[in-house]
């Protein structure tokens, strides 16, 4: 899928930059480890470095022991027993170390499931807070970037998806799912690159962020 135009116009001070789950887990030799997420890398720390202040990371916390959870995630997590808190590395939820350099000013959101909206902290974040876009970026394309985008999308706000930003382990269904924002979602999903983010997001540390 190319990358489009910003349709909607510039960005500015109502935008947040929401970055999904650059972790260690999913950095080369981690046990999820997603090939992309190297190539996305040196672009998703330019956005970073662009508005730090206003930028929130998500990072996916697995359970505490294998078989905890509710429901099918309690057999997830005897599936892939060693990658929870209780087996793994501890130090493999952390940020890779060259987004973790920008904490703070940039806030980190911890989640146990695909999507960051689920259980209720970021919309207790950004209620009241002014921001009504997100920049999009992070792993994985069809996994917890696709569950970021359809809650944002749910509720009203603006989503624009880093195209070059994002990464999967999986090629095929990455590109199934660019091509379905484009086909179904071009009313509510602008697809561009981090240059036209870059050209045309104009914003200063003043008030509308989370806190």
């Amino acid at each position: 899928m190319a990358a489009q135009n910003l349709v909607h116009g510039v960005l500015g001070e109502t935008c947040l930059h929401l970055c999904v789950d650059m972790q260690r887990l999913f950095a080369p030799g981690g046990p999820w480890a997603v090939p992309w997420a190297q190539k996305v890398l040196p672009a998703i720390e330019e956005l970073v470095a662009l508005h730090p202040q206003r930028t929130l990371f998500t990072r996916f916390l697995p359970a505490a022991g294998p078989g905890d959870g509710p429901g099918m995630w309690a057999h997830y997590y005897r599936r892939w027993a060693e990658v929870t808190l209780a087996k793994m590395d501890i130090g493999l939820v952390e940020l890779m170390p060259c987004l973790a350099r920008f904490v703070p000013p940039a806030k980190v959101l911890d989640k146990h499931v695909y999507s960051p909206w689920m259980e209720g902290r970021l919309d207790a974040m950004l209620t009241g807070s002014g921001i009504d876009s997100l920049v999009v970026t992070g792993a994985e394309t069809d996994v917890c970037v696709l569950a970021t985008v359809l809650g944002a999308i749910d509720r009203g706000f603006r989503v624009v998806l880093v195209t070059d930003a994002i990464c999967s382990s999986a090629d095929q269904t990455h590109d199934a799912l660019m091509e379905l924002y484009r086909s179904r979602f071009s009313e509510q999903v602008e697809a561009v690159s981090t240059e036209e983010v870059l050209k045309n997001w104009h914003s200063s540390a003043s008030p509308g962020r989370p806190t």
